[in-house]
Order: structure tokens, then sequence, then C-alpha cells
């Protein structure tokens, strides 16, 4: 393990030390909310403007400011990260009646903490540059221990947001997009790619190349192979090139970017002598500039059994498409998978955006199975965990 203990800015982690060695004092309440009624308010959202299969019903979980990532650890508590906000929170229902009501902050003032993990008991808080860690987490919420495992990674903002998970292999899989829109960067760097490591920051491996910013990483329920999200790149057109889905067959695959967008399209400054077959193409095209995050496997048993295996994914929505064509995105989309190939992709939850006025109040980031099969869905826009359930009438 990496010592970094003299680096750390135990102010950023909300607390007072007057050396390494003292106990943490807290600036703030251990909890941010009064009530369980002011952690589950429906105060703006619209979830009567959501249209979803027959059957569905989705309510207010917690609101979280900005939730983005999602970890669960064995015993219920819910971590959650946070781009905008610069904090990283745990969430608990104690009382066991599906809503949320008690609310910790882990740490503030950090650099866009988008990304979180959990295993052995160890909270793992993923900044731009920067890897911490949290042990015995919960049995420290009113004085959590920050350790540094990392401050290598790159600094850039843009593309910069980690989305963190272990893979079935117990190793840490950690992203690391493009610091551009569309641009050549040099192999020996960690950029445009996806890298796995030990819990202690060593053994690093680059797993997949020519990612250009992936925000979603799930592991096959059987086969256990990595599918992920890539968002494509800006300024071609309104409806090109396709968002991808893609699925690692093989360590070190080369997906593309910035040669190749979608299996398909050559770029037309970097694709010059190119071939689009030199590179894997997604397993599914996605609808352009959707903007997919952190897809999941649905392996509940609560929807019906034709959902068994199916990948969710949250399209958080697109930013830059001209007026006339709308924005694209900012619903949960569902692709049915066969063999490692996507054959169907649908809309599953729909309403977060107003056509008409090409205004959104709610933009998905996250899924979560939990283990009575519901679904949890952030939204880092209205700062809202959505609980999704399937009833039979």
């Amino acid at each position: 393990m990496f010592s970094f203990e003299k680096k750390i800015n135990y102010e950023k982690f909300g607390c007072h030390r007057l050396s390494p060695s003292t106990k943490c004092l807290r600036k703030y309440p251990k909890t941010s909310y009064k009530s369980q009624e002011d952690l589950t308010s429906t105060m703006g959202l619209f979830l009567d403007s959501l249209i979803m299969p027959d059957g569905f019903n989705i309510e207010v979980y917690a609101r979280v400011n900005n939730a983005r990532s999602m970890a669960m650890s064995p015993n219920g508590t819910l971590f959650v990260g946070n781009r905008k906000g610069g904090a990283v929170y745990a969430v608990q229902d104690r009382n066991k009646d599906h809503k949320a009501d008690t609310l910790y902050t882990i740490a503030e003032n950090l650099n866009q903490p988008n990304g979180v993990a959990f295993k052995d008991g160890v909270l793992y808080v993923a900044e731009i540059d920067k890897l911490w860690r949290y042990d015995d987490i919960e049995a420290h919420f009113d004085d959590p221990v920050p350790t540094l495992v990392y401050d290598d990674f790159p600094k850039d903002s843009h593309h910069g947001p980690k989305f963190i998970a272990f893979g079935p292999d117990g190793k840490l899989y950690v992203p690391v997009g493009a610091p551009c829109n569309v641009c050549e960067t040099k192999p020996d760097t960690y950029y445009a790619s996806i890298i796995k490591m030990d819990t202690d920051g060593s053994h690093r491996e680059v797993v997949a190349r020519g990612v250009r910013n992936t925000v979603g990483l799930a592991w096959h329920p059987i086969t256990g192979e990595l599918w992920f999200t890539d968002n494509g790149r800006d300024m071609l057109g309104d409806d090109i090139p396709p968002c991808e889905l893609n699925r690692l067959t093989v360590e070190g695959e080369h997906f593309g970017f910035p040669y190749c967008h979608a299996g398909e399209i050559l770029d037309p400054e970097f694709g010059i002598g190119k071939n689009c077959a030199d590179y894997t193409a997604p397993v599914m095209k996605l609808n352009a500039h959707v903007a997919p995050l952190g897809l999941n496997f649905y392996t509940g048993d609560m929807f019906p059994a034709s959902y068994k295996n199916k990948i969710i994914i949250p399209e958080h929505g697109s930013w830059n498409r001209s007026d006339d064509a709308g924005h694209s995105g900012h619903l949960l989309s569902i692709v049915t998978e066969e063999n490692g190939v996507g054959v169907a992709y649908e809309t599953f939850v729909e309403g977060f955006l107003n056509k008409n006025s090409n205004t959104s109040w709610g933009r998905p980031v996250a899924v979560l199975v939990l283990d009575d099969g519901s679904v949890l869905i952030s939204d880092d826009k209205s700062g809202t965990i959505y609980r999704m359930t399937y009833q039979t009438n």
C-alpha cells in the first residue's frame, strides 16, 4: 500500500485535525436531513409524467444532491457519488420500508467524486485523478478516515469523472476518458482506455483501448464478460455517430476511437487511412448523443421473467443537438442480447424530457439492482434516487 498520509488535506473531508494521528472532528452533523419526509420529498418531480410498461412503478427512494454512481453494501447502506457538488453520501433505510430515512455526508469539497465502489467493508471513492479508500466505513460514519490509494491519474476535467466497479476477478476497474471531443492520444498514457488494478492501485493493466468516454461498466451474469457504454463524439451532426454498447471479449481490444466511430464511421480527420474492420464494433449501436451511462444487467426476480439478464441503460441525454432536432436520451432504454450480440434496443422509461418544450426535469445516470429485485435509478439533475418496482394486478 502506498503511504500518502502527510499529503491529505483533511479539510476536504469535512473535519478538523490537529495532526494525522488525532481524531477527526466533524464540521457538520452526521445527518443532512431532519426527517424521512424531507429525504423522500417529491418536490420538483413529475413522476406522473413517466411512461413505462404496465405493472411497473417508480417512487422516490431518497433525495441526494446531484446523485450519480451508486454502490450498495451487504448491510444495505447505499453509497452515492456526486459530480457537481463534490460530495459523497451514505444513505440508509433503517426501518426497511423501502424509503431512505438517514443520510450521512462522508466527504465534501472533492474534485468530482463520481465513482464509488464497495468491497470487504471498504468504500472506494474516485475523484478525477485520485482514488481514496475508507476502511470499515459503516463503523465510522461520524468520523470517516480517508486513505489515499493513488493520485497519479490524468487531471483533465474533460471526460474526467470516473465510474469505478469491481469485476468478478476482484480487480478494480477504472476508465479514463479522452481529454477532448476527438483527438489522438499517446499509447503510453491511460487516456481513452479502461484499466484494472489491485485495490492498492498496483498491478495496473489496460484491458480496453479506443474508448472515448465510458461512465458505465457491468459484467454479464452468465459469461462474466465486461460490457460498457461509450459516448459518441460530437460535432458530426444531430444524428451521427451512434453512441455504443460494447462487449470486451479479449483484453487489449481496441474499440476504434478516435479513428472509427460505432464500428462504421471513419472520423473525417483521424480516420484517414484507417479501416473500421481493424477495430471492435459495438454489440449494439444506440441513438446518437443520448449519453449512455451506468448500465446494469437485470438479475432480479421481481420483474417479469422476460426481463431476466436484459441490459438497462440510463441515457443521460444530449446537450448540443439543434433546436429543430430536439434533445435525445433523457430516458432508460433496455437492450436484449443473444450470444453476446444486441438484438433489440427499446425505450423502457421515458418522460423525464418534455418534448414539446425540449426541456427536462430529470436526467438518469446509473441503475442498481437490489436483492429484492427492485431497481434503484439515480438522477443528477433533480437530485433523486428512484426505486422501480413491478407488481401484477
